[in-house]
């Protein structure tokens, strides 16, 4: 269904299906925590961030943005897309150098709803691109989570119907089992699996994506490759501010916090060792993966856009790959992915 996945490092990644013959690059930029926190940044400071990770991308390649349509709270839903559509209204040139992803598929202002209905994936899709407001077409659209309620395969079929009225150009999931993308990808030609990848999120169930998606030809998109941001060193319970919502997170409890940062103590020995930053080592960790896996690291700072980006170009041995392997099996990881009350969104969906 798609064309093979270049197997070179450091050069693009062909997205799949439908997509097979866009090129994006090595690394990808994510965009919620520019609207989805306490203190949203300013326009000029988030069309700085974007623009200077559309700067580091060569020609021939495009900048793999993801946002979402929940990715302002329910405070502002739709502040993220919001953004986007400033964005581009500012910088027009800019909406054909970017692949733009965008999730879907949940309630109406209700994160936590799951729902792949037909009637809500329409109404999704358009509330996306009416606060897009035409100044950027929709690359991709994929249902944040699987819903258990309604079969993979209807969902898909709803999602081609959608293509088929141009509402959107191609189609990707998100949070997904390996046996369910399988379901999937018999349905629809897909363009990109959107999965947690990261040093500290590299359970037995993420392996299994890892691999299907490679065996299917699609590449992964990894999101939280620094672990929210513990794995770049510079977090601790104190840092965090009261109302933040990572505090709220299973592993950010001081505890969990405290033995986890051993995990980050025994990285930053192997990231002296390399001469890189810890982040540039989880970055290179997840992109040595495999050749067809890009993670979506977020900022809204310049310099740290560029350290991020500067990661592509970090090839890591396989004895490197590997210790870092051993370090999350000999130190274990305390707590899981979300939130101790929520056990469902400990695991994969569907």
């Amino acid at each position: 269904m798609a064309s093979s996945i270049p197997t070179q490092y450091f050069s693009g990644v062909y997205l799949g299906g439908t997509a097979s013959k866009i090129n994006i690059h090595r690394t990808g930029l994510g965009l919620m925590m520019l609207t989805w926190t306490v203190n949203p940044v300013s326009d000029e400071q988030a069309f700085a961030a974007i623009k200077a990770a559309v700067d580091l991308v060569p020609e021939g390649e495009k900048l793999f943005l993801n946002s979402a349509e929940f990715y302002g709270g329910q405070d502002h839903f739709t502040a993220n897309l919001e953004l986007l559509a400033r964005f581009f209204a500012t910088y027009p040139e800019f909406a054909e150098k970017v692949f733009l992803s965008v999730k879907g598929g949940t309630g109406v202002n209700a994160v936590q709803v799951v729902d792949g209905s037909a009637q809500n994936l329409r109404r999704s899709v358009d509330a996306i691109n009416q606060a897009l407001g035409g100044k950027k077409r929709m690359d991709l659209f994929e249902c944040a989570r699987v819903d258990q309620k309604v079969p993979i395969e209807q969902v898909m079929q709803s999602l081609k119907g959608l293509v088929a009225e141009g509402k959107f150009d191609h189609i990707g999931v998100s949070e997904i089992s390996a046996a369910t993308l399988k379901r999937a990808a018999s349905v629809a030609e897909l363009a990109a699996v959107e999965i947690e990848v990261s040093p500290w999120s590299y359970e037995e169930e993420t392996q299994k994506v890892l691999a299907t998606a490679a065996d299917l030809k699609i590449p992964i998109i990894a999101y939280s490759p620094l672990g929210r941001g513990f794995l770049t060193g510079e977090i601790n319970h104190d840092t965090l501010a009261e109302n933040d919502i990572r505090r709220r997170l299973s592993r950010f409890k001081q505890e969990a916090m405290e033995h986890n940062q051993k995990i980050v103590d025994a990285l930053a020995a192997v990231a002296g060792n390399k001469g890189i930053t810890l982040a540039q080592l989880s970055l290179a960790w997840v992109s040595n993966l495999g050749p067809h896996i890009v993670p979506i690291p977020g900022s809204s700072k310049v310099h740290r856009i560029q350290e991020n980006f500067a990661a592509s170009t970090i090839k890591l041995t396989e004895d490197e790959v590997n210790s870092i392997k051993e370090v999350i099996k000999n130190i274990g990881v305390q707590g899981g992915r979300y939130f101790d009350f929520s056990k469902e969104m400990e695991h994969r969906w569907g």
